[in-house]
Parts: structure tokens; C-alpha cells; sequence
């Protein structure tokens, strides 16, 4: 659904919404067979208040997928913190496979403005996660924090942002994931606090903490050329099916570094999509990788004044 629209389907289940507007004799659906998306808007009831009116009303033992959506979206005395929310009711979500926190639209605040307070703590209360995706983990006087986890059961990690800070890149290639199947890095943009190298890749690159890694993605990125071309020596992707180095500022640079490396034949899918390649380097791509799925949308074009942008910043 892309960050212009709530999600309407979350780990494999139809999202189910109670939110400001949901009435205390509403006829809910059942609590299990759903992910449940939990959210206000602005200037309506509290996130809080929304959130004790949705632990009430339906049987969170059942439940096995969240999503937390928009709750006040910054930080100040008066903003709920959904990490302490979450972590102090973890005892009520017995079941609790997968979460994602923060599916908040464009129109309610910008990725960049969606911020986050220390996201270690939902590891332990949770530990048997297997399932979580943050949009908003911006860097830009943003307060997230992330330590190094430990989780035999995480599969699948996902951080959507404008600007990924260096030190969650850097917790994320420290972290004991051997289970982790999928991994998605949204790098961004320096503007909004995207500061990673790729030295602070090269843990993630070398794939020894991650045995079980079946997809990277390293997208969003204003130096995704560097990035392919360090991707294109990694150890990790000989074992990859499937490899994302879409949304960011890719030219025929970075597309020629890739076809210079290591083979990327045996990928099933290579996606690519908002890149700056000319059609000679597309053909080339597709002559190179007939049987893998390439994703070449979304072509842009270099603005009159020599700028490139990302595909999600602000």
C-alpha cells in the first residue's frame, strides 16, 4: 500500500480497524483471523483512551498481529509513547507474532515528522516476535534508540524510513537474528538524518550474523550507487532469492557495478524500481538476467538543474 495509504492487509491477515470512531457496542469482528490496527487522529480522542477502550472490548490473547497507527506521532509531555504501551500490556498478548508500528499516511504526518522513542524493550516483552516493521525511524534530532537483540524468532525486519540513522544500521548488523529471513533498510537521505556507510553495512554485506537471510533490501538511498556497488561483491547475496536496491538515486553507475560483480543469475527477483538508468543499461540488465523477475518502474528523470531525489523523504 505504500505510505499514502493505511495498510489494509498485515501479515497475512485482513486488518481490522478500532479506532476513535469505533462505539463501545460496536459489533467487532473476531479477535483471532485479524491484524488489528489501533489508532486516533489529530485532535481526537487520545491514543490512550483508544487504546484501553480496544484492550477492553476485544480478547488480545486471540490476537496475533498489531498495528499501531497514528498516536500523536511526536514526542512531547502530551504524546502517548506506544513502546510503554505496548511493553506494559505485553502480559495481555500472549499470542503476539507481529507488529508494525507506525502506519501513519502522508497526510497525517510526514515519515520524517513520525518519531520514536527506544524500541529495544519491545524485544523482550515480545520475544516471540517473529514479525516487525517501523516506518518513521528517522535520525534528524529524532530520539530512537535501538541496543543489539537477541531473538531466535524475528524473521522479518522492516525499517521505512527518510533518513535510517547510522546507529539502528549499526544495532541491526550487531543484533543475533540466526532465523531472520527478510530484511528491509530504508537508508534515506543525510537531511533527514540518514547517516550509515556502507562500513556500517558491511556486517549486514558479509552475511555471517544472518544465516538464514533469503532477502535484502538496502533502498530509499540517496548514495545507492555506493550501495551496489558494495553489494555487488557481498558474500551475503550468493545465498539471497531475492535482492531490493529500489526508491533510491541508482544510475548506470551503480547498474554497471552490479553487472561487474558477482553473478545475479540465480536471484528470482531483483527489484530496481525509481532509478535513474538509461535504456541502454536497462537492456543491458535484461539480457544479462532473463530468468530473474527485474523491476525496472519507475524510471526518473534528472531534473534541468542536475537534482535526483529519493522516492520517500519527507
Amino acid at each position: 500500500m505504500g505510505v499514502y495509504q493505511h495498510l489494509t492487509e498485515f501479515a497475512g491477515l485482513p486488518v481490522a480497524e478500532f479506532d476513535f470512531e469505533t462505539e463501545e457496542d460496536a459489533e467487532l469482528p473476531p479477535a483471532a483471523g485479524h491484524a488489528w490496527a489501533v489508532r486516533t487522529s489529530f485532535d481526537e480522542e487520545s491514543f490512550e483512551q483508544v487504546w484501553s477502550r480496544f484492550r477492553a472490548a476485544v480478547d488480545t490473547t486471540a490476537v496475533t498481529a498489531l498495528v499501531i497507527g497514528y498516536w500523536g506521532a511526536s514526542y512531547d509531555e502530551h504524546e502517548a509513547d506506544p513502546v510503554a504501551l505496548l511493553t506494559e500490556a505485553a502480559a495481555d498478548f500472549p499470542a503476539l507474532r507481529a507488529l508494525f508500528l507506525g502506519d501513519i499516511t502522508g497526510e497525517e504526518a510526514e515519515i520524517s515528522w513520525i518519531e520514536h522513542s527506544d524500541i529495544t524493550p519491545l524485544f523482550t516483552a515480545f520475544p516471540e516476535l517473529e514479525r516487525f516493521e517501523i516506518r518513521g525511524a528517522d535520525g534528524n534530532e529524532g530520539r530512537i534508540r535501538l541496543e543489539p537483540i537477541k531473538s531466535t524468532a524475528l524473521k522479518r525486519l522492516r525499517f521505512e524510513s527518510g533518513g535510517l540513522p547510522a546507529r539502528i544500521v549499526r544495532a541491526v548488523a550487531a543484533s543475533d537474528l540466526p532465523n531472520l529471513e527478510h530484511l528491509d533498510l530504508w537508508l534515506g537521505t543525510d537531511t533527514y538524518g540518514g547517516d550509515a556507510t556502507m562500513a556500517d553495512l558491511e556486517p549486514i554485506l558479509t552475511g555471517e550474523r544472518l544465516p538464514s537471510l533469503r532477502h535484502l533490501g538496502l533502498e530509499d538511498s540517496e548514495t545507492q550507487d555506493q550501495v551496489a556497488e558494495a553489494v555487488a561483491g557481498a558474500p551475503v547475496v550468493a545465498r539471497l532469492e531475492s535482492l531490493s536496491l529500489a526508491m533510491g538515486i541508482l544510475t548506470d553507475a551503480g547498474a554497471e557495478a552490479l553487472l561487474s560483480g558477482q553473478p545475479l543469475t540465480h536471484l528470482r527477483r531483483l527489484d530496481l524500481h525509481h532509478h535513474y538508468l538509461g535504456d541502454t543499461m536497462m537492456d543491458r540488465l535484461r539480457a544479462a538476467l532473463p530468468g530473474v523477475d527485474l523491476n525496472l518502474d519507475d524510471r526518473q528523470e534528472t531534473h534541468r538543474d542536475g537534482w535526483r531525489f529519493i522516492a520517500v523523504s519527507e
